[in-house]
């Protein structure tokens, strides 16, 4: 297709496996929608998109012969109406339950009310409960939603919660928050798919986006791409395309010391166990030596399933040229015992991902945040890995404002410390200072175990240790962290496909190592 013409003229399924996909917010949507309809024919839009909805809702059900539409206030309840339309017309047999005054609609949603009426679709009001259908779909609240729902249309939400049957929702799941991913109080439908219209929303992809919006779906409505681009996107999905460097063969003439040294400094008194789950991952990563310098100074140095890791006493105390030459995980399992080693490493480890116990011993203590400050302007790259505990406790707030806002509590520690932040969670996202930010759409429940988040830690350092090396394919921290995180959900999801959907057992943490490998060479 030439630049005149939308990349997607139907709906089109969003996965995993794909070129980046730019990512809006409502305002940004709001732009985009306004641009549309100043070169657009009055209702146009509306058309489209009831006739996107019709088509994917025969797509993705097929075999369901009654199929109801639960209609709110607004526009996107006009695209509902239209969809009815369509399907009834594809034969089927449609309701609309309209939950809004007749009178007050927006005229596209009216005109679309009217063509519905007089084509016999049976427009009904209110209903506590849902029976006798194949297939809902919710267009009750569209993107201009910024409050809980009430009444009718919170009893809907309950009642389409309640029905056990698909859901299709239009826009976004009604009582999601398109720009967080948040729910409005606690009447939020949960969808069996949605397909998003003209921009994809980044709430359906973080926070309780992903709970909420099951398989999602993408129609630009056959608009020009300069239509499509009227409002800069606010973030953007990560892909397989931010692995493509595994897929790079190594050099013949190449060795071990081609490929850069990892260090993990943790593992205090009870905790070892974290530290070597980092150091595996970074082996399994390809950094070429990784060492282990455990801060329980009595624990053994020799991790029998994996000689090829090499235990160090107190590497932190090494000099200062050992110490700018490698890559350094600090953290994981690292007690309040880190806080020893973190002086030194702030001021020299050439690069620098800090993770759990390191972020809080930092969050505690002024000093060692004003080291870490100071990283930046001496050229020394980091990385920060916090769960939302942890990036609540370096921000100074509680972690429910955390979680209210996952891409700007993530943006606020980048451009704060000068670092990478991987803000982990359901979507993690990946920020940098002056960068777009980036959600991960991989991962599932699998992950919820203990250690897989030492895992991931190790397995950016070991990319990014054998991209910083002369003979390994250039990484910066962002790049090392967008790929780490991306296979971390992946294996998950591999691991959730080949157990039959992944039921409630979760991946255990050094059963993780080896299936992120995997993927990678999948």
């Amino acid at each position: 297709m030439d630049d005149q013409t939308a990349e997607c003229s139907a709906p089109q399924r969003v996965g995993a496996d794909q070129a980046p996909w730019p990512l809006h917010g409502a305002a940004a949507t709001g732009t985009i929608e306004r641009a549309a309809a100043a070169l657009e024919a009055p209702f146009a839009l509306m058309q489209r998109a009831g006739l996107a909805v019709a088509r994917l809702a025969l797509a993705t059900a097929p075999h369901a012969r009654r199929m109801t539409v639960l209609a709110g206030p607004g526009n996107n309840g006009g695209d509902g109406l239209v969809a009815a339309l369509h399907l009834q017309q594809a034969g089927r047999e449609v309701r609309v339950h309209l939950l809004a005054d007749p009178l007050r609609l927006p005229a596209d949603a009216a005109r679309a009310l009217r063509l519905a009426s007089d084509a016999g679709v049976p427009i009904l009001g209110e209903t506590a409960a849902l029976h006798g259908t194949d297939l809902l779909i919710d267009a009750l609240l569209g993107v201009g939603a910024r409050r809980a729902a009430e009444g009718a249309i919170a009893d809907a939400i309950m009642a389409i919660n309640s029905s056990a049957v698909p859901v299709l929702a239009i826009d976004l799941p009604s009582g999601l928050n398109a720009d967080t991913g948040g729910t409005f109080g606690s009447a939020a439908v949960r969808a069996t798919a949605t397909l998003s219209l003209l921009t994809l929303k980044l709430g359906l992809f973080t926070a309780d986006g992903r709970d909420h919006a099951g398989e999602i779906w993408f129609d630009s409505l056959g608009l020009r791409r300069q239509i499509l681009t009227a409002a800069a996107a606010s973030g953007r999905l990560i892909d397989d395309s931010d692995i493509d460097f595994l897929r790079e063969p190594r050099d013949h003439a190449s060795h071990k010391g081609s490929y850069g040294d990892l260090t993990v400094v943790g593992g205090a008194p009870g905790m070892t166990g974290a530290a070597w789950l980092a150091a595996r991952a970074g082996l399994a990563a390809g950094a070429g030596r990784v060492y282990i310098s455990l801060l329980d100074g009595k624990a053994p140095t020799l991790d029998a399933a994996r000689p090829e890791l090499m235990g160090r006493r107190a590497w932190w105390l090494s000099l200062p040229p050992v110490l700018s030459a490698a890559t350094v995980v600090c953290g994981c399992g690292g007690g309040s015992e880190v806080a020893a080693a973190l002086p030194a490493l702030l001021a020299r480890a050439g690069r620098l991902l800090l993770d759990a116990d390191s972020l809080n011993a930092i969050a505690e203590d002024p000093a060692l945040m004003a080291r870490l400050d100071a990283r930046d302007g001496h050229g020394l790259p980091t990385v920060l890995t916090p769960h939302p505990l942890e990036a609540a406790r370096l921000l100074g707030c509680a972690t429910v404002e955390v979680q209210r806002d996952r891409l700007a509590a993530a943006q606020a520690l980048a451009d704060r410390h000068r670092c990478v932040v991987v803000l982990k969670g359901s979507g993690t996202v990946v920020a940098a200072p002056g960068a777009l930010p980036a959600i991960n759409p991989t991962g599932n429940a699998l992950l919820a175990s203990p250690g897989t988040g030492d895992v991931l830690a190790g397995f950016i350092g070991g990319l990014w240790a054998a991209g910083a090396s002369s003979s390994g394919p250039s990484m910066t921290a962002s790049g090392a962290a967008r790929a780490a995180v991306w296979l971390h959900g992946h294996a998950a999801d591999l691991a959730a496909a080949e157990s039959g959907g992944g039921g409630r057992l979760p991946l255990r943490a050094a059963d993780l190592i080896d299936a992120m490998r995997s993927a990678a060479r999948r």
